[in-house]
């Protein structure tokens, strides 16, 4: 009989569900809305519907199969208690149990867990992924904000809370930007996908630019992708809009390294479409900033879990987790 788990994704807009074999091929998938209502229960019974249609879809194209588990990922979701606690982005407010009011649901599901998203991602690289053979290792998952998942001895590393492993939140910078969190100089206010976009209207200003294509965007409308397309065409803002995020970068993963000594750093997220744009200038920093004992042994790798599904396979991959415990 064929094993397998479902994924699913909760972000602030969509929340993709996915049917994923012991490969981390995903069977089939949907997604459903993450309401602004904030009704709870509403949407988990809609999430519940969902997952049992995806079930049903499943067996349609192999009838012997059996779900062993449900893996969740969630902005500020917490392992030890499958709760999603006080997420800034999602309009369910406090500590919302979710393991809980699904187990409700699937009350013989043999494993059902939550964790944060980049966690996720982590266990998703180390079940089918480019970790496979690796006990020690940092997921670094760089988008909206940037995220980290810890695996430290082969377990991922929740710390006493749930809610270690926040790297994103390392300050390169003292009194520097404003992240979102309300503090300053935080990584993520510099190497995420807003932060991108920071950096090249600073840059813009500081060199008056105005012949570089970036110039005739506004903050809200200009992307990454936008910056990627003008540095592919030579665009020297948007060349050093990934020349300074490469050098931000590779300073914070130059301290995750001090303080784990992982056999390699894992990259995720849009900005790594750019390859080496993004990719070089972050290892000529992360070398520029390690202690001499260091130097020359971390592995610096883009992600090899498929772009498109990557969410709801590395959700997935939490419940196998749980089985193996």
């Amino acid at each position: 009989m064929k094993k397998v788990s479902v994924g699913v994704d909760i972000g602030g807009t969509n929340t993709a569900i996915g049917v994923v074999d012991e490969l981390g091929h995903v069977l089939t998938k949907d997604n459903i809305s993450t309401p602004s209502h904030g009704d709870i229960n509403v949407y988990i019974d809609d999430l519940a519907k969902a997952i049992n249609q995806l079930i049903t879809n499943a067996k349609l194209i192999n009838e012997e199969i059996e779900i062993v588990g449900i893996g969740v990922g969630a902005p500020n979701g917490n392992y030890y208690s499958g709760t999603i606690e006080f997420a800034p982005n999602l309009s369910f407010k406090g500590v919302v149990p979710v393991v809980r009011l699904l187990r409700g649901h699937f009350p013989d599901m043999k494993a059902i867990a939550l964790t944060n998203d980049a966690n996720a991602a982590a266990i998703g690289e180390m079940i089918y992924g480019g970790a496979k053979d690796m006990n020690n290792f940092v997921m670094y998952t760089l988008g909206t904000g940037v995220g980290s998942g810890v695996v430290v001895n082969g377990d991922l590393v929740y710390g006493h809370d749930g809610f270690a492993g926040e790297c994103g939140h390392t300050t390169l910078v003292p009194n520097g930007r404003h992240c979102g969190c309300g503090a300053k100089g935080h990584l993520e206010a510099y190497c995420s996908a807003p932060g991108m976009k920071r950096t090249a209207f600073e840059l813009l200003a500081k060199y008056n630019a105005t012949d570089s294509p970036l110039a005739n965007h506004t903050y809200n409308d200009l992307t990454s992708k936008m910056i990627y397309d003008a540095a592919k065409e030579g665009d020297k803002v948007a060349l050093e809009v990934f020349a300074t995020t490469g050098h931000y970068l590779g300073q914070g993963i130059a301290d995750t390294i001090h303080h784990l000594s992982p056999e390699a750093i894992f990259l995720f997220g849009g900005p790594l479409a750019a390859g080496d744009l993004i990719l070089k200038p972050t290892k000529l920093s992360i070398e520029e900033h390690l202690l001499p004992i260091f130097k020359n042994k971390i592995k610096l790798l883009p992600s090899s879990l498929s772009a498109g599904d990557a969410a709801i396979v590395g959700a997935s991959a939490l419940a196998w987790k749980e089985l193996d415990k």
